[in-house]
């Protein structure tokens, strides 16, 4: 049903890589969700006061604030898709990022006010009236949040919207906090006290979890998070793919919101290629990869020694000393050059165990010596890189 709404209202639905269908997609989305929680608040609110529940009253509010949730992405999607401009350069795809943490604080209010609210009914118990016909409209209000779920998951996937994302979880958590006020209710019609405000606390306490889960989740990729294996597979792959490109490192994308990520590399070639060549091969490789993963991405190319059976040599020995350091660190870069006096030995260093400079520092010192130790005309030159990846 839901395939079949969307190539209803959304033209040439297929095409998510076109920023005008991914924005319809996520207004769909945020309309369908809106009506829904709006008929689900009046409902429950009309049934909570009824019923004189705390429980339901706040299960009421919480869809009250998702249908703000849904404005809040429709609006994000609208704004995101707009051009880059001279403030802009690339683009304002991030907003839908800060839609998601808009989405995220919302939740955090609602639940606390819904805390605070449940906290007095546990202090002021009241009688809950409970009927059976209340009990199936809660029950089938479940099977709205499902249907829900379902759309902002299929939306999420299609489109890989982070906020159509957050909407799912959020949507979920309704399945599973409305489940429990009618158990709450069931519960307290038999038993010689009300649970009805400890189940309230219970659901606000849920609500606000799911909230600083959310609002986590959405900070963490403000704030730049490794890029996902498959995409540094696919880059990888790509680049690789090419026979003059014998080893890369020094990958970092960044994100800039949906349809505007960045990347930039290194790109090991033999020392002695002929550099009109390489700069043809690298041209493809960037062409290539914007059009198989929509990434534009920078190429820096690397001359290494690859005919030369010294340095290959010395290589290994090299890398055996740095495993015995640290067995997650590895090279790159690695290049000789040699004088009468000395041979100067200069790779980058990439440490992936540690982040403390002193433990790295004491492990890069260790790698010298032991360098050293192997020939007094060696002299390493090494440089620590950062690892941006997992």
């Amino acid at each position: 049903m839901i395939k079949f709404l969307t190539k209803i209202f959304i033209k040439d639905s297929d095409n998510v890589s076109d920023k005008n269908v991914r924005q319809d997609y996520c207004i769909f989305g945020g309309a369908a969700g809106a009506v829904c929680n709006l008929l689900l608040f009046a409902l429950k609110l009309a049934i909570g006061t009824i019923m004189n529940s705390i429980a339901v009253t706040s299960d009421a509010f919480n869809n009250l604030s998702d249908m703000g949730s849904c404005l809040v992405a429709i609006i994000g999607a609208k704004m995101s898709t707009r051009m880059p401009d001279r403030e802009h350069p690339f683009g304002h795809g991030r907003i839908e990022y800060i839609s998601s943490l808009i989405v995220s604080f919302i939740i955090l209010l609602v639940g606390f006010e819904l805390l605070r609210s449940s906290a007095d009914k546990m202090l002021h118990p009241e009688e809950i009236d409970l009927s059976v016909v209340m009990i199936i409209i809660l029950i089938a209000s479940l099977s709205v949040k499902l249907w829900m779920f379902f759309c902002y998951n299929y939306i999420a996937k299609k489109i890989n919207s982070t906020v159509m994302k957050a909407s799912a979880k959020d949507s979920i958590n309704d399945v599973i906090s409305t489940s429990a006020v009618i158990l709450s209710a069931i519960a307290g019609y038999f038993l010689p006290f009300s649970i009805d405000g400890i189940v309230g606390v219970m659901v606000a306490a849920y609500i606000m979890y799911g909230g600083i889960d959310l609002a986590k989740e959405t900070i963490d990729i403000l704030l730049g998070q490794p890029p996902a294996r498959e995409v540094t597979d696919s880059l990888e792959k790509i680049l690789l793919s090419k026979e003059d490109i014998v080893g890369i490192h020094d990958l970092i994308v960044h994100d800039y919101g949906p349809g505007r990520v960045f990347a930039s590399v290194h790109a090991e070639v033999a020392d002695d290629s002929e550099i009109v060549h390489i700069h043809d091969v690298v041209d493809s490789a960037e062409r290539e990869i914007l059009s198989e993963t929509g990434i534009q991405i920078v190429i820096h190319i690397d001359p290494v020694p690859v005919n030369d059976s010294f340095a290959e040599e010395l290589k290994c020995s090299v890398l055996e000393i740095v495993n015995s350091a640290d067995d997650t660190a590895g090279i790159h870069d690695f290049r000789i050059s040699e004088t009468d006096e000395k041979i100067s030995i200069t790779f980058d260093l990439v440490i992936k165990s540690t982040h403390d400079p002193k433990k790295i520092e004491n492990i890069k010192n260790n790698i010298v010596e032991k360098i050293k130790e192997m020939d007094k005309k060696y002299n390493p030159v090494i440089t620590v890189d950062e690892f941006f990846n997992e």
